[in-house]
């Protein structure tokens, strides 16, 4: 099997939120368990497994270290940009995963559809969720009498907990308790914290990649292994969706989410809500590695010659 390792969401190496990418031609899947073990081996948050159907058709896996994921936005940005890098694919394409059929725009710039966004509930009892991220809630709201938005469950093709905070200093002063976040987590069937704090003058705060910065954002995913992620394209899709319920932004357009500032890997995430509703996410990914994989080979049957 042939792999790469592809930072999304920027566009230059060591940058953005890093994927692995298996790509096995028009051959099945492997086993679960392989496909399991590849992606512990690789230790990135997300690993796609892609079989080419056609020219224009794909079929793509997700394994985190520990698990399977119906869906992962960063890693398919990361597999498009190759194969459009490879000559496997430009244009249009249909690609399927276990969140359902999605439409992707392969190029220099990749754009995909995310499933039918929508939120899943909202959560009244948050004192957990604040406790989690080292917030005292009643303290915190009292700071911050602006503080209207609701948490709320989000789905875009997972489902994620979005949680506002006032200000990126507070954001990024976060010290979550990792276990407490993934207790949480389990007990709400979310994939993540996903949070996130407007810039100080909203949509004309910066520009980056010609888009206004509609929010900077942090991800926390600890009951999947991956204490926090630099570049989330499902939860930014669901937390675009999320701002245009709650009346934050307008009801179609372009966003951009800057994430990573943290984690030292800046990365910019771009969001469209498209006139029919739809929200399409996307960037640009660098190609830092290739090699191959021999999950069935055994060290005493190698030759090697310098």
């Amino acid at each position: 099997m042939r792999y790469y390792i592809v930072d999304a969401f920027t566009d230059r190496p060591f940058g953005g939120n890093p994927a692995g990418v298996v790509l096995l031609g028009n051959a099945p899947f492997p086993d679960e368990g392989l496909m399991l073990q590849v992606a512990a081996e690789l230790r990135y948050s997300e690993t796609a497994f892609v079989r080419r159907l056609s020219t224009a058709e794909y079929h793509l896996r997700f394994f985190t270290p520990v698990a399977e994921v119906e869906l992962c936005g960063h890693a398919t940005i990361a597999t498009f940009a190759l194969l459009h890098r490879l000559g496997l694919a430009d244009g249009r394409c249909l690609c399927h995963t276990l969140a359902g059929d999605l439409t992707i725009e392969a190029g220099d710039r990749v754009m995909m559809q995310m499933a039918t966004p929508r939120i899943v509930e909202t959560i009244t009892d948050t004192e957990g969720i604040y406790k989690a991220l080292g917030l005292n809630l009643s303290k915190f709201k009292i700071q911050n009498s602006n503080f209207v938005l609701p948490v709320q469950i989000a789905y875009a093709g997972l489902k994620d907990i979005m949680i506002s905070v006032p200000d990126a200093e507070t954001l990024n002063a976060l010290q979550p308790d990792m276990e407490a976040v993934a207790a949480v987590s389990k007990a709400l069937d979310a994939v993540s914290f996903h949070v996130f704090a407007l810039p100080t003058n909203a949509l004309t705060h910066s520009h980056v990649n010609t888009f206004p910065i509609t929010a900077h954002v942090r991800d926390f995913a600890p009951l999947y292994d991956i204490p926090e992620e630099s570049a989330t394209g499902t939860a930014n899709a669901a937390l675009t969706h999320y701002l245009a319920v709650n009346g934050v932004i307008p009801p179609q357009g372009d966003f951009a989410f800057l994430q990573g500032e943290v984690m030292g890997r800046p990365s910019v995430v771009a969001t469209r809500i498209a006139p029919d509703g739809t929200v399409y996410v996307g960037g640009t990914a660098a190609i830092v590695a290739e090699g191959n994989l021999f999950p069935n080979s055994r060290i005493n049957t190698l030759t090697h010659s310098l």
